[in-house]
């Protein structure tokens, strides 16, 4: 038994003509190791579980791959879970998570709720989130400056000569856009001389949803939108050439994720870049030395940003 352990298990301190027998024999029987039974005789199942709000989405897609290569890497089976954003199956997720005796959770989502936070508290195994934020500073977490970033996207626009400019984000009140994005679009505009007028906050989280928004835009008398989300940016952006209102002549549109979209639309979309996969990737490490019980002096990474000028802005 213990010679087919080693075997099956890559430990090579086993004589060649020892494991070519039985190596033949597993490939005989079809013999596939019992993970379910190593994880409880060692402990450890080498899985990681991964929250995810939108599978389909090209922004939560990218730090996954990063994530996914990172446990590659490091040995460790991903599971993922689509939460579509919504609490209730937050906490569901979790709990199967749970159940599968998962080593680690990396969370992705648009909120830490209190239920799901109860839950982190609760369990006691590492957990760090990717791409959200902890306004508590609770867990471990991978970001960039989103105010920072903001306020730099913002004070372009500003420099371009407009002076009603709107924020974009799918939910205001999240902590995302509530305690970073919007702090950051308005002191831009306060660093401006610029007045922070309450009507020009919006929501849109999808193309339809921004394509719909151009009315409301255009009775606000808009000349630019800063967009927390690609797809809102992209249908924004048809929705006023539809309505003959050319981009960036009469209006200018920036977004923040950065995905393939940006460069699919005409024009392009100019942007916040982010390491997408950077977020993703320095996630899983973290997350794996939590997991080895290393000594961890930074939890809360922030990775640098940028801004890419496309079509979609006048050059400042």
């Amino acid at each position: 038994m213990a010679t087919v352990s080693r075997v099956v298990n890559h430990n090579h301190n086993v004589k060649p003509a020892t494991e070519q027998k039985v190596m033949e024999v597993v490939k005989r029987l079809n013999y596939r190791p019992n993970d379910v039974a190593r994880g409880l005789a060692s402990k450890k199942t080498t899985t990681v579980g991964v929250i995810i709000p939108n599978v389909t989405n090209s922004y939560f897609a990218a730090l996954a791959r990063g994530i996914d290569d990172i446990a590659e890497m490091y040995q460790y089976n991903i599971i993922l879970t689509n939460s579509d954003g919504d609490e209730q199956k937050e906490v569901k997720a979790l709990n199967t998570l749970y159940s599968k005796q998962v080593d680690g959770i990396i969370f992705m989502g648009h909120e830490l709720c209190p239920a799901v936070r109860a839950e982190f508290e609760a369990e006691r195994i590492p957990v760090v989130l990717a791409g959200s934020v902890d306004q508590d500073n609770e867990f471990p977490n991978v970001n960039i400056d989103y105010q920072a970033a903001v306020h730099n996207q913002v004070s372009n626009l500003l420099a371009s000569g407009n002076q009603r400019i709107a924020f974009v984000a799918g939910e205001l009140d999240r902590s995302i856009n509530r305690d970073f994005r919007i702090p950051g679009y308005q002191t831009a505009l306060a660093a401006h001389q610029q007045p922070i007028a309450p009507e020009l906050l919006f929501e849109a989280g999808d193309y339809d949803e921004g394509y719909a928004l151009c009315d409301d835009l255009v009775a606000n008398q808009v000349t630019a939108a800063m967009v927390s989300n690609d797809e809102a940016a992209a249908g924004i952006m048809n929705g006023m050439n539809d309505r003959g209102i050319t981009v960036p002549e009469q209006f200018e549109v920036a977004t923040s994720d950065n995905t393939k979209l940006t460069e699919m639309t005409r024009p392009t979309l100019s942007t916040i870049t982010q390491p997408l996969y950077d977020v993703g990737a320095v996630a899983m490490r973290l997350l794996t030395k939590l997991m080895d019980n290393e000594v961890v002096e930074q939890k809360q990474v922030l990775l640098p940003f940028g801004l890419k000028q496309r079509g979609s802005t006048k050059a400042s």
